[in-house]
């Protein structure tokens, strides 16, 4: 079973700067996805950022230009470098893993979560 270990969140001021990382217990081969989301108590998690096995990456409007999704494959290592954060960047972030594979199937895997809140 995959295991997914976010890492890195805490309290920041406004305009101020985190790194989270997710390490995975293995590496994935073929094809697959890398992803942060993010939870709100009270709301769906929704998704931030993601970097996919061919190095593509794409993020949610809300956070481009202020957020560097990134991954170290040497490492088993997702990365998210977040910078200029403002309050509402204030949530429990979620690594999270698909895999598709032959026959067409997806193996997906979340990992537990790591707190960050953004206040004065």
């Amino acid at each position: 079973q995959v295991q997914l270990v976010e890492s890195g969140g805490g309290l920041v001021r406004p305009g101020g700067s985190l790194r989270l990382s997710c390490a995975a217990s293995e590496r994935f081969g073929g094809r697959y996805v890398m992803a942060w989301f993010r939870q709100v108590a009270g709301k769906e998690r929704e998704p931030v950022a993601a970097i996919s096995s061919n190095g593509s990456s794409d993020y949610d409007d809300s956070v481009k230009g202020r957020f560097t999704i990134s991954r170290d494959d040497a490492k088993n290592t997702m990365y998210l470098e977040m910078n200029s954060l403002k309050p509402e960047d204030t949530a429990v972030y979620y690594c999270n893993v698909k895999v598709f594979e032959i026959p067409p199937t997806m193996s997906e895997y979340w990992g537990q979560g790591t707190q960050v809140i953004v206040s004065s």
